[in-house]
């Protein structure tokens, strides 16, 4: 199914991978666990280990997971899922067995955190840093303007990738 492998064996540019096969942000447990989609984000090194970052709106049910665990996962997925990924960011899981609906079948990794078996790629994480994103803190304000004018921002997450998986 998934081998481990280095985070530097990873083959796909990260923009690629996420800005346009975009991702799903999955934190839990296996009893009760949430995912969403996400097209911002970015891979990189800091602080001497890989990480990620991700970005998420407090009024988003994945949030509430993702703030209640240590760990989390960032899972890949061919144009074949395409279909799926759009249900997962277009409904929420406080109303809607996301599971069920897209057909995606739940994996846990080592640490407990949710990923799912169709992925090509699953980066498990752990939470380094989060901050809210405020008006004061932007430079270009127009990027306030353009995404933010309902006033509804972003925390920011930093995250270690403790693992990485590709189909295999």
């Amino acid at each position: 199914m998934f081998k481990r492998i280095k985070v530097s064996e990873i083959s796909e540019n990260p923009v690629d991978m996420i800005g346009k096969k975009w991702m799903l942000i999955s934190a839990g447990t296996a009893d009760k666990f949430n995912m969403m989609t996400a097209s911002w984000g970015g891979i990189g090194f800091m602080w001497n280990v890989p990480v990620a970052f991700a970005v998420i709106r407090p009024n988003r049910y994945t949030y509430e997971f993702v703030e209640n665990r240590d760990t989390l996962t960032l899972s890949f997925f061919g144009e074949e899922c395409r279909k799926a990924l759009s249900l997962c960011g277009s409904k929420s899981g406080r109303d809607t067995d996301k599971v069920r609906e897209s057909g995606l079948t739940p994996w846990f990794c080592e640490s407990g955190a949710p990923a799912f078996e169709e992925a090509q790629t699953v980066l498990e994480c752990r939470k380094l840093y989060s901050q809210m994103m405020t008006p004061e803190a932007f430079i270009d304000k127009s990027i306030i303007d353009k995404w933010y004018g309902d006033g509804n921002f972003h925390r920011l997450y930093a995250l270690e990738i403790i693992n990485a998986f590709v189909k295999g």
